[in-house]
C-alpha cells in the first residue's frame, strides 16, 4: 500500500513539500533537524520515486523519527558545594546497520533539537564509512570552559551514571564532540567501568593507555584533508600551493591545518569563537604549534596574535579573507549567505565541510548556483567516526594497529565514500556531492530496514 504522502502527491515537488510540513508540525522549535532533513529529503525524495519500494515502505518517514530519545537531569556539586543541574540526552536515532554511534556534546547550546540534526546526518554519515555502525548523539547544557579539573570529573562522573544505563559495545558507542576531549572521555569511561565492573570498548576517543586508537586525534581533521585531495584529483587539481582558510582552532582544524601544510597549500586564516586571525604570507609548523598549546589550555586566540604581532578580528568570521579553498571546521551554521558572497567574491572555488553542517542551505544553493565544488560534512568530515569504528574493533579483538596502519585504512574509507559519491551523484554537469553522499548513505541503510520488515 502507499503511504499517505504518496497518495496524495503525484511528483517529488508535492511529496517533499507534504513530508516537510508533517516533520516541521511533529518537530517544532526544532530548525537545525528541520535544515539537516530537508537537505537530505531534497535529493532523496526523487531517488525514491525511481524506486519506489523506498516510498512504499516509508523508509523517509521511519528515517526521520529517531529510535528513541533519553532525556536525564545531571546533579553534581560545584567546587564551593553548590548543587548545579544540567540536562543530558541521548538520541538513539537508527541501529539498521550497527550499534548507534555519535559523539557527546557539552556545552550550553546544546538542545533536543540540535542534538537530532547531529544524530540524522550521523545515519548517512556512519553508512557512508561502509562500516557497521548506526547513528546516535548526545551530551548536555553543561559549559566546561571556567570550571575547574574537578567540577568537570565530578559533572562527567554523575553524566555517566544515568547514561550508562542506556550504552554498552553492542548497543550504543559514544566519542566526543565539542566540549568533550580526552579529559571528559577518560572521566566518564572510568566511572563506566566503575560501574559495570569490565572492560570493554564502550566509548572511543580514549587515551592510549585506555585501549585508545593511534590516529583518531587526528582522524577529522585529516580525513576533510583526504577527502577534499580526492575531489580535486577527479579535477585533475592538487592542494600544493592552494591559498586555503579554515575556521575553527580546535582539533579538527588543527589537524586539517597540519596535513593542508605537509601537502604543501598555504593556510592563511584560523578562527575561534571570538574571532579570527590571518596571517598573509600563511601558517608554518611552529605558528600551528602554538595554536595547539593554547587552544589546548582553552585560550583565546588573541594571544597568538599577541605573541606574533597579528591582528585578531574581533568578532568577525574567517570567509572575508581571499582563498582557493574554505574548510569549515568550527560549529554548524556557520557560513550564511553573506558569507558565502564573501568566499565567492575572494575568489573561493571549493568549500570542503569538516564541521557538522556548518552551511546553511541558502548558502549551499549559492555555492551550487556558482559551480562552487561543494562537499557536505557527512562525506567530508566522517573520517573521525571512521576511526572511532576501527577502535572498537581494536577494542573488540584486544589488541592495537600502527598510526601507519591506521592512517592507511583513514585514506582508504575516505577513498571509498568519495567514490560513492561520484556513483550516486555524476552527472552532464560533474558531481553533485551532496546527492551523491544523501543517496550514497542513504540506500544501505534502507535496504536493512526493508529486510527487517516493519519494525
Amino acid at each position: 500500500m502507499k503511504n499517505e504522502y504518496y497518495l496524495a502527491a503525484d511528483n517529488p515537488d508535492d511529496y517533499f513539500c507534504s513530508f516537510m510540513q508533517g516533520l516541521v508540525k511533529r518537530n517544532p522549535g526544532e530548525p537545525e533537524f528541520h535544515q539537516a532533513v530537508e537537505e537530505a529529503a531534497k535529493s532523496l525524495i526523487p531517488f525514491m520515486f525511481d524506486n519506489k519500494k523506498y516510498l512504499q515502505g516509508q523508509i523517509l518517514e521511519r528515517l526521520s523519527e529517531p529510535d528513541r530519545i533519553i532525556s536525564f537531569r545531571v546533579c553534581w556539586a560545584d567546587d564551593q558545594g553548590s548543587i548545579r543541574t544540567n540536562r543530558g540526552f541521548r538520541v538513539q536515532f537508527s541501529n539498521a546497520i550497527g550499534p548507534y554511534k555519535g559523539g557527546l556534546r557539552f556545552h550550553p547550546t546544546v538542545n533536543q533539537g540540535i542534538l537530532k540534526f547531529l544524530g540524522f546526518e550521523q545515519i548517512l554519515k556512519n553508512s557512508l564509512t561502509s562500516l557497521p555502525i548506526g547513528g546516535g548523539k548526545g551530551g548536555s547544557n553543561f559549559n566546561p570552559k571556567g570550571k575547574s579539573e574537578a567540577e568537570v570529573m565530578r559533572f562527567c562522573q554523575a553524566f555517566m551514571m544515568e547514561l550508562s544505563h542506556h550504552i554498552g559495545e553492542n548497543t550504543d558507542v559514544p566519542a566526543g564532540d565539542i566540549g568533550v576531549g580526552s579529559r571528559e572521555i577518560s572521566y566518564m569511561f572510568g566511572r563506566y567501568k566503575q560501574l559495570k565492573k569490565e572492560f570493554t570498548g564502550v566509548i572511543t576517543g580514549k587515551g592510549l593507555a585506555l585501549g585508545g586508537s593511534l590516529g583518531r586525534v587526528e582522524a577529522t581533521g585529516y580525513g576533510v584533508v583526504y577527502f577534499a585531495q580526492n575531489v580535486l584529483a577527479e579535477n585533475s587539481v592538487g592542494l600544493k600551493g592552494k591559498v586555503c582558510v579554515v575556521s575553527g582552532s580546535g582539533n579538527v582544524a588543527q589537524y586539517a591545518v597540519e596535513k593542508l601544510l605537509e601537502l604543501g597549500a598555504k593556510v592563511t586564516a584560523m578562527s575561534d569563537s571570538g574571532g579570527f586571525i590571518h596571517e598573509p604570507n600563511g601558517f608554518d609548523n611552529e605558528k600551528l604549534e602554538y595554536i595547539k598549546t593554547i587552544k589546548n589550555q582553552r585560550k583565546s586566540l588573541a594571544g597568538y596574535a599577541e605573541k606574533f604581532s597579528t591582528v585578531y578580528h574581533r568578532g568577525k568570521k574567517p570567509w572575508g579573507v581571499p582563498c582557493e579553498f574554505a574548510f569549515p571546521c568550527a560549529t554548524q551554521n556557520e557560513i550564511c549567505i553573506e558569507d558565502a558572497q564573501a568566499l565567492v567574491n575572494g575568489g573561493c572555488k571549493g568549500v570542503f565541510e569538516g564541521a557538522n553542517m556548518p552551511s546553511d542551505l541558502a548558502a549551499i544553493k549559492f555555492f551550487e548556483a556558482k559551480d562552487v565544488i561543494f562537499a557536505p560534512a557527512k562525506a567530508a568530515n566522517a573520517g573521525g567516526v571512521a576511526i572511532s569504528a576501527l577502535e572498537m574493533s581494536q577494542n573488540s579483538m584486544r589488541l592495537s594497529w600502527s598510526k601507519e596502519e591506521v592512517d592507511q585504512r583513514l585514506k582508504d574509507i575516505m577513498a571509498s565514500i568519495h567514490k560513492q559519491c561520484v556513483e550516486y551523484g555524476k552527472g552532464k554537469q560533474g558531481t553533485d556531492y551532496v546527492t551523491g553522499a544523501n543517496i550514497a548513505g542513504f540506500v544501505k541503510v534502507a535496504e536493512a530496514m526493508l529486510a527487517y520488515g516493519v519494525t
